[in-house]
């Protein structure tokens, strides 16, 4: 099942969902109006969307995420190299690196990962 796209402000949302979750919906909407800046309305229509997408549930005012905050990640990344960087995720690493100094600490865990990926 692909994951739905998940836009800026409704990741937002989703942020303070996972770290609340489950959580009444009024509940939600105070802390988004407190976090965000929102009015109810705004958070009920976004709950509305997410809901319709399969993002997330809303059951007898009871908001919980469809979709863990590691998945939104990913599918986002996974857009990101297929639509600049034509699907290559070496092209990908090659960008990122020469923008950013790795510690030796993250080169280690890089290998680390791609070492178990191949085993």
């Amino acid at each position: 099942m692909e994951t739905p796209k998940i836009f800026e402000s409704e990741y937002r949302f989703c942020l303070i969902l996972w770290e609340h979750e489950p959580v009444k919906s009024r509940e939600l909407v105070r802390l988004c109006r407190e976090r965000l800046g929102w009015k109810s309305s705004t958070t009920y229509t976004v709950i509305k969307r997410l809901s319709e997408r399969g993002v997330i549930q809303n059951e007898d005012t009871i908001v919980t995420s469809l979709i863990s905050q590691e998945e939104a990640q990913a599918a986002e990344i996974d857009d990101l190299v297929d639509k600049r960087f034509g699907g290559s995720l070496p092209a990908f690493l090659a960008a990122f690196t020469k923008r950013r100094d790795l510690s030796d600490k993250e080169i280690a865990e890089i290998r680390a990962m791609i070492d178990g990926e191949n085993k």
